[in-house]
């Protein structure tokens, strides 16, 4: 069984644009990447830099502590293969941001 959370308005996230959202006790960055919205835990497992914060173009972020890119689709971090972040399933519903965890 999944536990869905609703994490903040669509409206909130313009095209091209991230933010971290602080909800139930945990940090995420959501992104809408070319109309479709992403989440991925917000700490860069670097040196826990804020994602949400970060540089974003096209669907990817580069931490703003130190440049670490990662895909906000997958979490893959394209600068070290071996360090990716969890991305969440997302949804949007009643113009909220949803994702299941």
């Amino acid at each position: 069984m999944t536990n869905s959370l609703a994490l903040v308005e669509v409206a909130a996230i313009a095209p091209g644009s991230g933010r971290t959202i602080e909800s139930d006790g945990q940090r995420y960055a959501v992104f809408n990447c070319e109309g479709t919205f992403h989440v991925i835990d917000d700490a860069c497992p670097h040196r826990g830099g804020p994602l949400g914060a970060g540089y974003f173009e096209g669907c990817d972020v580069y931490c703003p502590l130190h440049g670490w890119a990662f895909d906000v689709r997958t979490g893959a971090c394209k600068s070290n293969p071996g360090r990716p972040v969890r991305a969440y399933p997302t949804h949007v519903r009643d113009g909220q941001v949803w994702i299941d965890r």
